[in-house]
């Protein structure tokens, strides 16, 4: 399933609807307690209504107007902090909604004897970890397991949105199925490897349901943080009220700072930006990665995954295109180029492999060369076999063969033909460059070398160019030998390779990069890799993999694309950037608004703090009232950017540091004295301060 399949709207009606009932379902104090800088926000509106209540009854020296309308404002900023988590829990729920719909109930046809003959249904909740199961054409897979037996094709959209069916067989890499996908044609003996409740689908619905989200340690570090700074703003006015009635006392003149303006000052002191937006953000993350289509088993990974400095991929699929392409014929001495390509061509008509079809590609991309009239010829193609690492045909009186080097040259010896020796230096040549030979001979004649190579993607050298920019090292990891691997490295752009990688050497070489106290990230499909994804800080599985390789992992790749990845690390630093970005946007918005509130709170008590009323407002009560309204409404305002994310650039640290200060620190600072100043004036303007 592309990202564009979950390119939702931001907001629609329904789900501004659900959000909106949520945020007044959220004001209870349980829920509240949940974040501290809220939760002041939260008491706060409690007391100052309780002091409007007073207001009706009893004579103070403030207005109940301005006591209701600060205490309206602040159970309007709570309620825009529960309305942004309420979104960001909204579009996971909604994702979740529709996994659910995936899992049907379903009944289950369990093989009870050992011959696998006999079969009695069951419901799928009643299966256990190692019941087997059979799964007929139109059927539904009641379980998470492996195909031990069968080969059929599975229709996965239901999970991971693609219409087209992948192929389940028994042994390899692509034997794992998933609960709730269906079988649309043969038929598959699966072994159950999960517990009801326990499947990948369930996982994967507790996953993106934001309300279950486990917060990060770095975003319990700066939940902490946020908490502490209110706590100290807490304390710095509470005393306040003591040091105006003893500076009345003393200078004789003067009012006392109310209650209801003390209020307003702490929510205007305390980080309430990011504190509002805090939750929102994790799940807002959470959710990018699931439109992406990779399902994160942690919070932890996500974040992880924007840490990342060393980046372990897999050569096939990840770097080349995953099959090798024929690209040059070289022909031996004494034989036209032609006569070589229209050998190639002839055996390779039966060969259905991408390498074959690639052959006979070139060869008519070269030389024109098509299809002939094969029934009169009356050929007889020779598949490729292990055993003789050859294939070919025998067409017309002429055997033609194309394999490796060492076969081509044992079939020539046979009828009293040699390997020329320009042509084991070509063959040489080719291995050097990262290149595979396959030699060509017809009867007794060797005509020359076709040369196979691995096709790096396009762009692939560029996007590596940018890893090395943001700081994460590459690493490319094959099974080649290290000849073959060095130059597909030097193409392709990598810092560095691992070649005839074994299970263990995968492991030891991740294990080498966290003894330097580097995070690693990698990819695997494989049971062999299962160690090394489990070892890993970031693992992401392929849905197509193994169900060990699932287990391993800590996301799951829907799309079993191994180049996705790159995407990942991409999405984690972009979850960082946004809570960097917001949390200083917060910290300057805060010195702002102290330009705003301190020269109103304090006004009649210490009239020379009337010289840092910058913005000139029109008076105490409508500068502490502009400053309260513009605290609620720019939560309201970041949610769009707390849900999308900061756009992510990959340039290094330093750079990105010096950007986020002078967009979000500077920006931070500017847009309160606009945003203050312009309520102000409205308020003026309206009369209602």
């Amino acid at each position: 399933m592309s990202t564009s399949n979950h390119s939702a709207p931001m907001l629609t009606p329904q789900l501004f609807k659900e959000a909106t009932i949520a945020s007044f379902r959220k004001l209870t104090p349980r829920v509240q307690l949940r974040n501290p800088v809220m939760f002041t926000v939260y008491l706060g509106s409690l007391f100052t209504t309780l002091l409007w209540v007073n207001s009706l009854f009893v004579s103070t020296n403030e207005s109940s107007q301005l006591i209701l309308g600060i205490s309206i404002w602040l159970w309007l900023t709570v309620l825009f902090a529960n309305f942004a988590e309420a979104i960001a829990e909204g579009r996971g729920k909604a994702q979740a909604a529709a996994l659910r719909r995936a899992r049907t109930s379903v009944m289950a046809k369990k093989l009870t004897d050992l011959d696998r003959k006999t079969a009695v249904e069951i419901p799928a909740a009643e299966l256990k970890v190692g019941d087997v199961v059979i799964v007929a054409t139109g059927e539904t897979i009641p379980a998470d397991g492996d195909v031990i037996e069968g080969v059929a094709s599975v229709d996965e959209s239901a999970i991971t949105g693609e219409s087209a069916p992948v192929v389940r067989e028994s042994g390899g890499d692509r034997s794992a199925v998933t609960g709730g996908t269906r079988v649309i044609s043969d038929h598959l003996i699966i072994r159950v490897s999960t517990l009801p409740g326990q499947s990948f689908l369930d996982r994967m619905i507790a996953m993106v349901e934001g309300a279950q989200r486990q917060k990060t340690p770095n975003e319990i570090a700066l939940a902490i943080l946020l908490a502490a700074l209110t706590l100290i703003f807490l304390m710095v006015v509470t005393t306040l009220l003591p040091f105006s009635l003893f500076s009345i006392e003393a200078s004789g003149q003067g009012t006392p700072i109310t209650l209801t303006v003390l209020v307003a000052l702490l929510v205007c002191l305390a980080p309430t930006t990011i504190g509002a937006l805090l939750s929102a953000i994790g799940i807002a993350g959470m959710n990018r990665l699931s439109q992406a289509n990779v399902i994160a088993m942690s919070g932890r990974a996500v974040e992880a995954a924007g840490d990342i400095d060393v980046l372990l991929l897999d050569k096939t699929g990840t770097i080349t295109l995953g099959n090798r392409q024929a690209t040059k014929f070289h022909a031996a001495p004494g034989v036209p180029d032609r006569d070589l390509a229209d050998a190639a061509h002839l055996a390779s008509i039966a060969d259905e492999t991408a390498e074959g079809r690639s052959i006979a590609v070139l060869a008519k991309q070269q030389f024109g060369l098509r299809g002939r009239d094969m029934e009169h010829a009356k050929p007889t193609f020779i598949p490729f076999s292990a055993r003789t690492r050859m294939s070919g045909v025998t067409i017309e009186g002429h055997e033609i063969r194309k394999g490796s080097t060492d076969a081509i040259e044992n079939f020539v010896r046979q009828q009293n033909g040699h390997l020329p020796e320009a042509v084991r230096t070509t063959v040489q040549q080719i291995a050097r460059s990262g290149g595979t030979p396959l030699v060509v001979s017809r009867d007794a004649q060797v005509l020359g070398v076709i040369e196979l190579k691995d096709i790096v993607k396009g762009g692939i050298k560029e996007r590596f160019a940018e890893l090395r920019q943001m700081g994460i090292k590459t690493v490319m990891i094959t099974g080649d030998n290290p000849l073959t691997a060095a130059a597909i490295a030097a193409e392709a752009g990598v810092d560095d390779y691992l070649a005839e990688a074994t299970p263990e050497a995968k492991l030891a070489l991740i294990r080498e990069y966290q003894k330097g106290g580097r995070l690693v990230a990698m990819t695997g499909d494989g049971t062999n890799d299962a160690p090394a994804l489990a070892q890993a800080d970031v693992a992401v599985a392929m849905n197509s993999g193994t169900q060990a390789a699932k287990e391993a992992g800590n996301m799951v790749d829907l799309d079993s694309n191994p180049t996705k990845l790159i995407e990942i690390v991409n999405i984690g630093k972009q979850l960082l950037m946004t809570r960097g970005a917001l949390t200083t946007f917060s910290i300057a918005n805060d010195v702002a608004k102290y330009f705003a509130i301190l020269p109103a709170a304090f006004a009649t008590t210490y009239p020379v703090l009337k010289q840092l009323d910058l913005m000139h407002l029109a008076s105490p009560a409508s500068a502490i009232m502009s400053a309260v309204i513009f605290n609620a409404l720019i939560i309201i305002a970041l949610v769009p950017l707390a849900l999308k994310g900061v756009k992510y650039r990959p340039v290094g640290a330093a750079e990105l540091l010096r950007n986020n200060l002078l967009v979000y620190g500077v920006g931070g600072l500017i847009v309160p004295f606009i945003g203050i100043k312009a309520i102000d004036v409205l308020l003026s303007t309206l009369g209602l301060a």
